[in-house]
């Protein structure tokens, strides 16, 4: 078995919702939601929620999870969880980075992702097949199309492929639409690499850092989840998620 290391990247500061790793949902932290979900998976040797502010520090400590803390100059979760990995006392030969704004995540979804780690696994994700046709054109909803091996050829804000010579209502049921969950694991070698690149042209367009990953020539494995996932970027977003924790 690889030794697994999961990191739950929470950082203060938030354009839409600033501390939301700290809003309540259901009588707990969001991050403490997060954090207990990751610990019931199977596969992971070690949780360890990376942050950049005492209060959230402080916080998990509370309620006895493993935290560090990390610069609040990181750009993105990917460049915090390899400063998270270099703290650690151990080594380990994978990263899964698990989103700190998704309370809901489920272990089975952090254990079909680790199910893709063999020894030439550089990058793993998941997908989802959409079911609701708004989602398809929805650009806060990432889409993904995979090869036949079950690789990323591209993700999108964008609908992708387009449905040539058929109506945009008609598109969900002339084709499979995909989107993607959040959620990735990296090969350790790997993940120091990915933080050594530059931003590329593609990322910049969508604002998608994975794009950086398969423009220099990265290659993602993307395994296909039936469980839904919600991510709780807005209050309103952690309204809804509240209206479906307490049904």
């Amino acid at each position: 078995m690889p030794a697994i290391l999961g990191i739950i990247p929470a950082r203060y500061a938030s354009t839409r919702f600033p501390a939301k790793a700290l809003a309540d949902v259901g009588g707990k932290s969001m991050i403490q939601r997060v954090y207990e979900q990751a610990k019931k998976a199977k596969s992971l040797t070690t949780v360890v929620i990376a942050t950049d502010h005492n209060l959230i520090y402080d916080h998990v400590k509370t309620f006895g999870g493993d935290v560090c803390m990390t610069r609040e100059s990181h750009v993105s979760g990917t460049d915090r969880c390899f400063e998270a990995l270099t703290l650690q006392k151990k080594p380990f030969d994978y990263v899964i980075n698990i989103q700190g704004d998704e309370p809901f995540i489920q272990p089975e979804q952090i254990d079909l992702l680790a199910s893709l780690l063999d020894g030439n696994t550089e990058i793993a994700t998941l997908k989802k097949k959409i079911s609701d046709s708004e989602q398809i054109t929805n650009p806060n909803t990432v889409k993904v199309v995979c090869s036949v091996a079950n690789h990323a050829l591209y993700f999108s804000r964008s609908p992708i492929p387009h449905i040539r010579n058929i109506e945009h209502g008609q598109w969900l049921s002339a084709h499979t639409f995909y989107k993607h969950i959040g959620m990735y694991a990296y090969r350790t070698d790997v993940l120091e690499k990915l933080t050594n690149l530059p931003p590329s042209a593609l990322e910049k367009a969508e604002s998608l850092e994975q794009l950086r990953w398969l423009e220099n020539g990265f290659n993602i494995k993307v395994a296909e989840t039936l469980q839904e996932t919600i991510g709780i970027d807005t209050p309103d977003d952690l309204r809804k998620a509240l209206a479906l924790f307490k049904a």
